[in-house]
C-alpha cells in the first residue's frame, strides 16, 4: 500500500524543527494525519502552526525525545516514520559534542528498534557530514567515508550519523525492515535558524540590519544549496517506492557556489549595503576545527529513483527568507 495515499498515518520526530516542519506540511498536503515528536529543544511550535495554517489538517504535538514517547505507540499504528530528530548545528556540536553524538545515537536506536517491531517503513534523516574529509568531488553514496582524528570534536555528528546508517541498514538485512537513507547537503529555506550556525540565515539577517557579514575562513569553500520545500517533496517520495528500501540518498542541490560567493548573492539580493569580512575559524570555533574545500553531491542516483531536481532557485529562497524575517525578525534568531 502507498504510504501517501490519503487517510495514512504518519510519525515525524523532529517535525516542529525547520526540515520537519516543512515534511508535515507535505504530508498534509497528501492527505496524512501526522503525529510530531519532538523536545522543541530547536523545534518550535510555530513551525507546526505555520504547517497547519498552510494546510489545514490535523497535527498532534508530543513534546517529548523519542525514547522516552515510543512507549505510549504500543497501541497505535503507523503507515510511515520519518525520523529527522537530532542534535544539529555547527555551534551546537562543537560546543557540546558529547550531547550531539548522544541524541543522534540513542534516539536513532530506539525509533529502530520501534520501526522493526511494528514493521513500519521508515525514513532516517542522514547528512552530508558522514562523508567526512571526502575522497573526491562530488561525493557518491558508496564512497568511502574519511574522518578526522576523534580528538577534533568537530567531526562527532558526522561519526554519529554514519553510526546511525550502519544501525538502519543493519535492520535491514537482520529484520527486513524497509529503511531509507537521506543523506541532507545543506538544506536551506524558510523557518531556518542562525543561531546554530545556519550560514544562510545569518548572512540574510546580517544583511538585512546593515551590519557585516561575516563569512568563516577564506568564503572559497565550495558548497551546493537545496531549499527545503524540495526536499521535504521527496522524502515521501523516496519511502513510498521499495525499490529505494535499504538503500542511501543523497538529498540536495547541485549548483555549487562559494560561501563568499553566497554573501555576494545575499547583499544584491536584499539590496544591502554590508560589506563582507573575513573570520578565522579559531575565532568563531576554537583551534581543533576543520572544515571541508568542497561539499559537493552526485544526485544521479535520486534523479533516477524518482526523478528529483532542486527546482526552486536560491534567489527565491533567500527572498523567502527576507519576507520572513521582515514578518518576524524573532523568528529567524
Amino acid at each position: 500500500m502507498s504510504a501517501i495515499q490519503t487517510g495514512r498515518r504518519f510519525l515525524v520526530t523532529g517535525g516542529a524543527g525547520f526540515i520537519g516542519s516543512h515534511l508535515c506540511e507535505t504530508l498534509l498536503a497528501l492527505g496524512g494525519h501526522v503525529t510530531v515528536v519532538d523536545d522543541l529543544s530547536t523545534g518550535r511550535r510555530s513551525n507546526l502552526d505555520a504547517a497547519q495554517l498552510n494546510w489545514g489538517g490535523k497535527i498532534d504535538l508530543i513534546e517529548s525525545t523519542v525514547s522516552a514517547a515510543l512507549p505510549s505507540f504500543t497501541a497505535r499504528r503507523f503507515d510511515a516514520v520519518y525520523h529527522l530528530a537530532a542534535a544539529v548545528g555547527v555551534r551546537l556540536v562543537v560546543e557540546d559534542p558529547a550531547r550531539a553524538a548522544e541524541t543522534n545515537i540513542f534516539e536513532t536506536a530506539a525509533i529502530l528498534s520501534f520501526a522493526s517491531r511494528t514493521r513500519t517503513p521508515i525514513l532516517f534523516a542522514s547528512s552530508s557530514e558522514v562523508y567526512g574529509k571526502g575522497v573526491r568531488a562530488p561525493f557518491k553514496e558508496d564512497d568511502d567515508l574519511v574522518f578526522g582524528a576523534p580528538t577534533v570534536s568537530r567531526w562527532s555528528y558526522g561519526l554519529s550519523k554514519a553510526i546511525d546508517e550502519q544501525l538502519a541498514l543493519a535492520h535491514a538485512q537482520r529484520d527486513g525492515l524497509p529503511v531509507v537513507i537521506a543523506r541532507f547537503f545543506n538544506t536551506v529555506g524558510p523557518r531556518q535558524r542562525g543561531r546554530y550556525g545556519m550560514v544562510l540565515p545569518r548572512f540574510v539577517a546580517a544583511a538585512l540590519a546593515g551590519a557585516p557579514i561575516q563569512v568563516h575562513g577564506s568564503g572559497r569553500q565550495v558548497r551546493c544549496f537545496c531549499d527545503v520545500r524540495d526536499v521535504a517533496a521527496a522524502l515521501p517520495k523516496l519511502l513510498d517506492q521499495s525499490e529505494c528500501h535499504g538503500r542511501v540518498f543523497n538529498v540536495g542541490g547541485d549548483r555549487p557556489v562559494t560561501v563568499e560567493d553566497l554573501a555576494a548573492l545575499v547583499v544584491r539580493v536584499t539590496g544591502s549595503a554590508s560589506i563582507i569580512e573575513h573570520v578565522p575559524y579559531s575565532e568563531v570555533f576554537g583551534n581543533a576545527f576543520e572544515d571541508l574545500a568542497i561539499r559537493v553531491p552526485d544526485i544521479a542516483r535520486i534523479r533516477a529513483a524518482i526523478g528529483f531536481d532542486a527546482h526552486i532557485p536560491l534567489e527565491r529562497t533567500i527572498a523567502d527568507l527576507i519576507t520572513e524575517h521582515a514578518r518576524a525578525p524573532e523568528a529567524a534568531a
